[in-house]
């Protein structure tokens, strides 16, 4: 399986390089093909994790993000075949992970797939952003069409259908705006996507059109692998599908729930991403419960670890996987099933933790009651926060809002924050927060409610 660009992670490949040499040797490949196409060179994006957060690029760079998405997916994809022996059934691949899923087909090759990428971001020289947008649904796509329908939003149409309970819509700002508010009163998670146009709408049938211009000017080669497309619901046969797949890329929905099922009653039972995080592998559990998934990059690992990983998914593991390539521009995120947390968890504030914060110490048990903590403040079922989802570029919770509720998970674990801040740019996903609540210093006896102490975002 093949994301789009909300499996971004700084440095992604980082702890990887130092362990398997094909790596270096394909980003060196990749970056060479970037600059062949005027871009920046991927690998300063995926081995230093210190490198721009995924929020970043989205506003001040997407043709860097993109190109840092189609480089992390390509050379782990050519990792896990060509070193581990992966030999994968049918690719798929989610929004812009669509198009990397060409390229590790073989239908484009590495300098080809790469200006494939920066033909789609060219062909937006033309379009202001800002029209548009997206807004992701915390129910399926059924219920989603039923409520535009009501609302009377015609202009508003599905974008991706993600899961069960997950769905994104686009449209033109104003309309997605009175979508979202209608959305938020009748109880169902909204949330509006940092995304400078309307994906997967006809909105942009200019934008689509100059794209399929550009790429028709690419060379194409016969697919080595069989490649199931979510957008237009079936199998590539030959060169007429590309087309159709290019042209179809930037104006029609992902039907990403669909796919899946299909597969699987195919016969597929072993879902593999290609790419950092575990955005497709999540939503590939909720769609289809008790299938085999393996996300090797859901941290940060070394080669050691992306072996333990494919081992880890039992047997039959290698001879037919599903290899799934990187999800809105970040692709429509997934955003997941409605359900109800009670305000202080299970077991009221504090529950499970010690007086004196000790509790801290346990780094899953920390996890849950940040993601109970975090799920009550931000009207979001549990399911959507897994501990590596991004707070700000996945859920589009703004920093002040970051702020606020770290502020309230160290004083419920009796931490203090420094008295000049804390900086929390850097710790975006529930387990870098639990991380960071291990190092605070315990509050002192008299000091409780320390806690709330302003932090910088």
């Amino acid at each position: 399986m093949f994301p789009g660009q909300g499996a971004y992670l700084p440095g992604a490949l980082a702890p990887l390089a130092e362990d398997e040499p094909l790596v270096r040797e394909t980003l060196r490949v990749l970056d060479r093909a970037a600059g062949r196409v005027g871009r920046s060179a991927p690998s300063r994006l995926l081995l230093d994790e210190d490198a721009p957060s995924l929020a970043e690029l989205v506003v001040r760079s997407p043709a860097d993000l993109h190109v840092a998405l189609f480089a992390a997916e390509m050379t782990l994809f050519r990792l896990l075949t060509e070193r581990h022996g992966l030999r994968p059934t049918v690719l798929i691949g989610h929004s812009f992970g669509e198009l990397v899923a060409l390229t590790a087909a073989g239908v484009y090759g590495l300098d080809d797939g790469m200006a494939l990428v920066a033909a789609r971001d060219d062909a937006f020289a033309e379009c202001p952003p800002g029209e548009g947008g997206m807004v992701a649904l915390a129910v399926s796509a059924s219920r989603a069409a039923g409520l535009l329908t009501g609302l009377g939003e015609w202009e508003v149409t599905l974008a991706a259908d993600n899961g069960p309970r997950q769905c994104v819509v686009s449209g033109p700002a104003a309309a997605l705006e009175r979508v979202r508010a209608a959305a938020e009163t009748l109880g169902i998670g909204a949330t509006r996507l940092r995304v400078p146009y309307a994906f997967h709408h006809r909105m942009l049938t200019g934008v689509a059109d100059d794209f399929a211009r550009r790429a028709a000017g690419l060379r194409t080669g016969q697919a080595r692998h069989v490649l199931h497309s979510a957008i237009l619901g079936r199998r590539l046969d030959g060169p007429d599908g590309v087309a159709d797949l290019v042209a179809a890329h930037l104006v029609r929905p992902t039907r990403f729930t669909e796919a899946v099922r299909r597969l699987h009653a195919d016969g597929v039972d072993l879902f593999v991403e290609c790419g950092p995080r575990g955005v497709l592998s999540d939503l590939v559990e909720a769609t289809v419960p008790g299938v085999r998934v393996v996300a090797p990059l859901r941290r940060r690992v070394g080669g050691r670890s992306v072996a333990d990983a494919l081992a880890g998914a039992g047997p039959g593991a290698l001879p037919g996987a599903v290899v799934s390539l990187p999800p809105p521009e970040r692709d429509p995120a997934p955003l997941p099933r409605a359900s109800r947390v009670d305000g202080d968890g299970d077991g009221g504030p504090g529950a499970g933790v010690g007086a004196g914060g000790d509790g801290v110490r346990d780094r899953e048990a920390v996890i849950e009651t940040l993601r109970s903590l975090y799920a009550t403040a931000l009207g979001y079922p549990p399911e959507v926060l897994t501990e590596d989802a991004d707070l700000e570029a996945d859920l589009g919770v703004d920093s002040i809002k970051q702020t606020e509720l770290f502020a309230q998970a160290a004083a419920r674990y009796g931490r203090t924050l420094p008295a000049e801040g804390s900086r929390l740019t850097s710790y975006t996903t529930l387990d870098a927060l639990a991380g960071l609540l291990a190092t605070l210093p315990a509050q002192d006896a008299g000091a409780h409610g320390a806690g709330t102490r302003e932090v910088s975002a």
